[in-house]
């Protein structure tokens, strides 16, 4: 993000605490080894999370991604969901259902006419977002864009370049790994060194299902289906692989320098143009290969993502992580402390460092209601915090000083410390990435990345 500091480096663990925590975990159901878990979020005395102001928010886009923001919205503590909008009556209804104190509108232009709204979310169809992010950057709102930004270069980069001017505002891209302290928490142990030197990588998202929505209206339900048309949607690994390929790049501390794809449709053969069946190999600058296997025809093993290093492997599967270690991997000094399993003949290592738990009340904590505590949550939380120190930042220095230019306003921001979020940069590489990958894999062949196309003038 432009306007102030987000260090992309994880938190600093108390190593007590940390060692503490790994006398209460428990084996991984499936798999040995290793479980880290982030801290929770930040309670009171009484179970209460702890929030900032309200943010009066919209959402416009109200397919299942902007069913889930609700959701988010929801359970957010500092949220005021006031609009929810969509063109298409039937997706408005049902969002309405969920949002019964937010006003229900089809034209988006009376989110961004109300000057209540403070913040708007959007998640209509990737090849949409350029107008509407511009529409919403321009009447001062504060924009939480979904990944991919853009179903073109030249639209993700508009948008980036927007983005980057609105110095007042606060722009995430909806890379909501980059939001998850679980995420941030185990890269300590990938930037540590503790898995050795990184060899490869791999992520998988199955899901037996054929994106195929009905409508008995032939033009809206073309519309609907734009995911399935190879001139509107990016394919699986844009429009759902993005973020594990992102995560990847930002576990390798790189952007990969070439992809090799793969795919076709293999299952549902209803005349769609964009492949139910995908796999994409990255290469590194640094060395070592990154493959995304993806596919709307089975759902064995559902997704996860894993990072094979010299000493250690680390396993992202949902809301947890493991490590697994080589048996000539050095010792870290932790392991002694912790709890050893044996499982299918190997010793897993269980560990806990959830702040929730360290101090040992297991009975006394509160159950986390649905969409609580997800990454998406997480990224919806990051958003609200930063809107509301970017914001109250802004009208201080206003007061301040009334006739600041943009260029002090800027200098003025960049001393916040905000929760961490992917920002414009993050979200234009991640997109160019995909675009890229989803094109290897139409025309089954190689792309070299080219420098340029990441720059922004």
């Amino acid at each position: 993000m432009n306007q102030a500091s987000q260090s992309t480096q994880p938190e600093s663990v108390n190593r007590r605490d940390f060692l503490k925590g790994g006398s209460m975990a428990t084996l991984m159901a499936l798999l040995g080894g290793v479980e880290l878990r982030a801290p929770a979020q930040v309670r009171n005395a009484a179970g209460e999370i702890i929030a900032g102001p309200k943010v009066k928010c919209g959402v416009i886009g109200l397919g299942g991604r902007g069913r889930d923001l609700i959701n988010a919205l929801n359970v957010a503590a500092d949220a005021e969901l006031a609009a929810v909008c969509d063109h298409y009556p039937a997706f408005l209804r049902r969002a309405s259902n969920s949002a019964p104190k937010a006003e229900a509108v089809e034209d988006y232009r009376r989110v961004l006419d109300n000057k209540e709204i403070k913040a708007v979310f959007i998640a209509t169809p990737t090849h949409q977002h350029k107008d509407l992010v511009l529409a919403a950057l321009q009447a001062g709102k504060h924009v939480y864009c979904e990944a991919p930004l853009a179903s073109t270069i030249d639209d993700a980069k508009a948008i980036a370049k927007a983005a980057r001017a609105a110095s007042k505002q606060v722009f995430q891209s909806g890379l909501q790994m980059r939001s998850d302290p679980q995420r941030h928490f185990v890269l300590q142990f990938i930037r540590s060194g503790a898995t050795g030197r990184s060899v490869l990588a791999r992520s998988q998202w199955h899901k037996k299902q054929s994106w195929r929505m009905a409508s008995p209206n032939p033009d809206r339900e073309k519309e609907l289906n734009w995911r399935l048309e190879k001139g509107l949607s990016l394919g699986l690994i844009g429009e759902v692989g993005i973020h594990q390929v992102d995560a990847a790049s930002w576990s390798l501390n790189d952007l990969p320098a070439a992809v090799t794809g793969f795919g076709g449709v293999l299952h549902w053969t209803d005349g769609r143009s964009v492949p139910d069946t995908v796999q994409a190999m990255f290469e590194y600058p640094g060395g070592g290969n990154y493959v995304f296997d993806g596919t709307l025809a089975n759902s064995f093993d559902a997704e996860y993502d894993v990072l094979c290093g010299t000493d250690a492997a680390v396993m992202f599967r949902g809301a947890k992580a493991w490590l697994f270690k080589e048996v000539d991997s050095p010792l870290l000094g932790w392991e002694v402390y912790a709890r050893k399993d044996l499982f299918y003949k190997e010793t897993g290592i269980a560990l806990v460092a959830n702040a929730s738990k360290i101090s040992g009340n297991v009975e006394g904590q509160v159950e986390e209601p649905p969409y609580a505590n997800t990454a998406l949550a997480h990224a919806v939380e990051a958003f609200l915090t930063n809107c509301n120190e970017v914001g109250s930042a802004v009208e201080d220095f206003l007061s301040t000083f009334a006739n600041a230019d943009a260029a002090a306003i800027k200098e003025h921001l960049s001393s916040l410390t905000l929760q961490h979020a992917a920002g414009w940069r993050e979200g234009l590489d991640a997109t160019i990435v995909a675009i890229k990958a989803n094109e290897a894999i139409m025309g089954g062949k190689k792309i070299t990345f080219l420098k340029e196309w990441f720059d922004l003038a």
